[in-house]
């Protein structure tokens, strides 16, 4: 939900939205991701790496944290 959050993907639910990521990458369709798949998914949907590297980005956050 953090995740959906940051990146604006307010309008479904945390199990659509884990959904829609594993559909995107779950290249086997064995419902579970390894390291391989997940790395591999991202590097090949841009808009999945936008989603993750937002997520991972603090700097708004170390910006508040600073301001009070």
């Amino acid at each position: 939900q953090a995740i959906q959050a940051i990146n604006g993907y307010t309008n479904m639910s945390a199990e659509e939205f884990t959904n829609m990521i594993f559909q995107k990458i779950d290249v086997n369709n064995d419902g579970e991701l390894t390291l391989e798949e997940f790395i591999n998914g991202v590097e090949k949907d841009e808009g999945l790496m936008e989603l993750i590297t937002k997520s991972f980005d603090l700097s708004n956050v170390l910006k508040v944290i600073q301001n009070g």
